[in-house]
């Protein structure tokens, strides 16, 4: 099954292992922080975790609690684990809806075949 779109995964390629005969990803670059001018700049609550601010800034898409790797990844400093808790008053870098859609889901993010 091929990765979903707004998966993480979608960046990455499937191979068939020639050693293990199993299906292997390659490796996902994730997209990290750039400056765009509509950034916006969240200050941590009590109670945020990495999917209910997902929620909150990209709810206009259905998928928006599955994007919180896209919050994690784009900050200065990624954030690797998003079980942890976040530090309340953390300030976090979110692209906005339109560079989301437009700059990390861009079409030539994707890789087509393994290298």
């Amino acid at each position: 099954m091929p990765p979903q779109l707004f998966s993480r995964f979608q960046f990455c390629v499937g191979y068939i292992d020639p050693v293990t005969g199993l299906l292997t990803l390659t490796d996902r670059d994730p997209y990290r922080f750039a400056p765009f001018s509509d950034n916006i700049q969240h200050a941590v609550k009590s109670g945020d975790t990495l999917f209910s601010i997902a929620n909150r800034y990209y709810a206009a898409m259905k998928q928006a609690p599955q994007l919180w790797w896209v919050i994690a990844d784009f900050q200065p400093e990624p954030i690797l684990d998003p079980t942890i808790q976040l530090e309340i008053g953390r300030v976090l870098q979110i692209p906005s809806l339109q560079t989301l859609q437009t700059e990390i889901f861009a079409s030539t993010r994707q890789q087509t075949s393994a290298t």
